[in-house]
């Protein structure tokens, strides 16, 4: 630990100590999702089962609502249900990070967690920071308690990439497969597009670029948060793409995050599938997946978007903004991966109430949270919270409808499902996540509703609607 590392982390404690009441005030935080203390809060990083918890390390910018520059925070549970928030574990502080420590993963072995990181610095003078300007460092932090940091050094450095490529290249992925380590790198070339670099190491810390993962034709500028893994079988390269254009209902976000199967070895020989969509949402990005104790594979995004044209009001009036999705148990159907949300939350469910619907609105009074579980029946469905927001499903085509007053620049999204044969939404004080026939589809949003205490459903179908009470979160005192 040197000394800015202290100072700075005392800063942290500080700003957060400061800006608690004003944070805990509003009635917009959310009841079963993590959040930041205080501040900005986006990529998931480091996630993982280690020593009794799961551990979500997090971007966070404790100074700034609107981003500033990134830490890690970091949460730690042992059941996914109460939160317990841990000093921060990685601060700018080193010449290698002075501007963010950014995104990155986290590898246990040996009696300690190893955390893999981008170090970012931006240089002083008149650059374009894509090629030239901008260091991008891929750095080691080594931890024995799971809290505090041991050691951190330098792995890889600009010169260390292939010679085609920008200065973008981060966010690494590792992990361990036939007694060797592997980790995937988004990047950026030179002629802006994006790529993933495979490298290969027998002790952790020395590395070799083995392979780079690319379409026959470029998709995007950048592919940033790559995720290489096998579920059930099937081994999926998950990316977030930036610079897809729109096409019809695809790729309808600033930036879109989704997968492509794998087929063949990431090492060598490989043929991606089609790239498919994990969430067709307002705010979902930067997926990271990690393997709990019990073999299932689990997935939490950034309930976010960057560069996106629509706000969050929690920013200006309360001083924090973003969240994550709920932890997803994911699944290889054949044809694409299924998400719902873990069993854990069960456990907040309350106040059961079991109806059917026969073609008239049945209207229910929701409280804070709410999951509900529909089987839909009919040709047509509507789902209505209060009324600003709305899930219509008509003519093979479900639409997110967000009202001016609730959506804050949102409007609306849509999912092609040529037959709805369920669907699962999780309503938070200000978030949606609607699963899609088993999980096949998911749509993500933030929204600020003035009201949204109603359910009202039309339609030939049935519900499950249970309340749902918060999860615990213990923040530093």
């Amino acid at each position: 630990m040197n000394a800015l590392y202290r100072d700075l982390n005392r800063l942290v404690r500080r700003i957060e100590a400061e800006d608690r009441a004003k944070v805990d005030a509003d009635p917009r935080r959310l009841r079963f999702h993590l959040m930041p203390p205080v501040g900005w809060m986006n990529d998931p990083n480091g996630l993982c089962w280690y020593k009794g918890n799961y551990h979500v390390f997090y971007q966070y910018g404790p100074f700034d609502p609107d981003g500033g520059v990134k830490f890690w925070g970091h949460w730690t549970s042992p059941d996914m249900l109460h939160w317990t928030q841990q000093p921060v574990p990685l601060c700018p502080d080193q010449q290698w990070n002075l501007h963010g420590v950014y995104s990155g993963s986290a590898l246990v072995e040996d009696d300690a967690l190893y955390l893999y990181y981008t170090g970012s610095v931006k240089f002083a003078g008149d650059y374009d920071f894509i090629n030239n300007g901008r260091a991008s460092s891929t750095a080691l932090a080594v931890t024995t308690d799971g809290i505090h940091v041991d050691s951190n050094q330098v792995l890889l450095e600009n010169k260390d990439y292939p010679a085609d490529l920008s200065c973008h290249v981060r966010d690494p992925k590792v992990w361990k497969q036939d007694g060797r380590y592997y980790m995937v790198l988004g990047a950026r070339t030179k002629d802006s597009v994006g790529e993933v670099l495979v490298y290969e190491s027998q002790d952790k810390l020395n590395w070799t670029h083995i392979n780079t993962i690319k379409t026959p034709e470029p998709f995007g500028y950048m592919w940033e948060c790559p995720d290489l893994f096998c579920v059930d079988g099937q081994y999926i390269l998950s990316v977030s793409p930036q610079g897809v254009s729109r096409q019809g209902n695809r790729y309808q976000n600033i930036y879109t995050c989704g997968y492509f199967p794998l087929y063949g070895d990431f090492r060598g020989e490989y043929t991606l599938g089609d790239y498919i969509e994990s969430d067709v949402g307002f705010d979902y990005y930067a997926p990271q997946s990690f393997e709990a104790p019990d073999g299932r594979r689990i997935v939490i995004g950034w309930m976010g978007m960057p560069d996106a044209d629509y706000t969050n009001p929690t920013a200006a009036e309360n001083g924090w903004q973003h969240g994550m999705s709920v932890p997803r148990e994911i699944h290889w159907n054949g044809t694409r991966i299924t998400a719902l949300p873990v069993q854990e939350l069960d456990a907040l469910h309350t106040n059961h109430r079991s109806f059917s619907v026969e073609g008239t609105a049945v209207k229910l009074e929701l409280d804070n949270g709410a999951d509900i579980q529909i089987t839909n029946e009919g040709k047509e469905l509507r789902v209505a919270f209060g009324e600003d927001a709305a899930v219509v499903w008509t003519d093979g085509l479900l639409t997110l409808s967000l009202g001016e007053r609730c959506g804050y620049g949102r409007t609306t999204r849509v999912a092609e499902v040529e037959k709805l044969v369920d669907m699962r939404i999780l309503m938070d004080t200000s978030s949606l996540e609607i699963f899609i026939n088993g999980g096949e589809q998911v749509m993500t949003t933030r929204f600020y509703p003035k009201q949204a205490d109603s359910l009202t459903l039309e339609g030939v179908c049935k519900a499950e609607v249970y309340d749902m009470d918060a999860i615990q979160l213990d923040y530093m005192k």
